[in-house]
Formats: C-alpha cells, sequence, structure tokens
C-alpha cells in the first residue's frame, strides 16, 4: 500500500528538483527579460503546491502506470513528453492567444521544456516503480 505513495514522493522530488534547477539558476534571467513586467515579487505558494501536486498525479495516472503496466521505460518517456508538450502548450497557447504581447519566443521554451521535464520525470519515476516494485497488473 506504501509503495505508490512511495513513487509519488520521490516522482514530486525529482519534478521540484529539476524545476528548481531550472526556475533559479537555467532560465531565470530569461524568464525577467521576456516576463518582468507580468511576474510578482511573491510567489504565491499555494497556488504552486497546487500545480505540483496535481501535475504529478497527472504524471503517474497518464504516464507512470500505463508504462508500468507494460514495462517499457521507452513509454514513459515517450508519454511523458506528450503529457508535457500538451499540458505547457495549454497554459502558454492561451497566454499567446490571450495576452497582449505574450512573447512567441516565452512560448517555445516552454513547450520544449514541458515535455523535457516531464519525459525525465516520467522516466525516473518508471525506474522509481520499478526499483520500489510497484506492480499494475
Amino acid at each position: 500500500m506504501l509503495r505508490p505513495v512511495f513513487v509519488y514522493l520521490l516522482t514530486l522530488l525529482t519534478f521540484l528538483a529539476l524545476d528548481a534547477l531550472w526556475l533559479g539558476l537555467v532560465a531565470k534571467s530569461f524568464y525577467k527579460r521576456h516576463l518582468g513586467h507580468l511576474m510578482t515579487p511573491d510567489i504565491n505558494w499555494t497556488a504552486a503546491l497546487l500545480f505540483y501536486l496535481l501535475y504529478i498525479t497527472a504524471v503517474l495516472v497518464f504516464v507512470t502506470a500505463p508504462a508500468v503496466r507494460s514495462g517499457s521505460p521507452a513509454r514513459a518517456w515517450l508519454l511523458g513528453a506528450f503529457l508535457g508538450l500538451v499540458a505547457y502548450a495549454t497554459y502558454d497557447l492561451t497566454n499567446l492567444a490571450t495576452l497582449k504581447d505574450w512573447p512567441v519566443v516565452v512560448t517555445i521554451v516552454d513547450l520544449v521544456w514541458g515535455a523535457a521535464i516531464t519525459s525525465a520525470t516520467s522516466g525516473a519515476s518508471f525506474l522509481i516503480a520499478r526499483w520500489i516494485g510497484w506492480r499494475l497488473n
């Protein structure tokens, strides 16, 4: 019964670590340069936490579980990339469609990042599930 909880927590930690590296170091100046006028000085941690908790649930339901059932790490990476692309596209393409002066370059970078981080996290989640012995039949 605890196996799914451990898979969830380790998957969440994987995603958080990668996203913190991206947002805190790699792309921090990129977002500030392109979206600085929209950024708040105070992060809404409740909204951020809700996103992370819901998103990792989606990764487990739509990617990790099917990949574990099939025994295919490639399926985890590919489904993860697709889920990330769709999820990040939902946000960025909506902004591109509805917000004045939303930068196209931000949309492109975010779509690539969404696919990459979700693929990497999904692959790691698959390996974590296998390591912990989480079986879904």
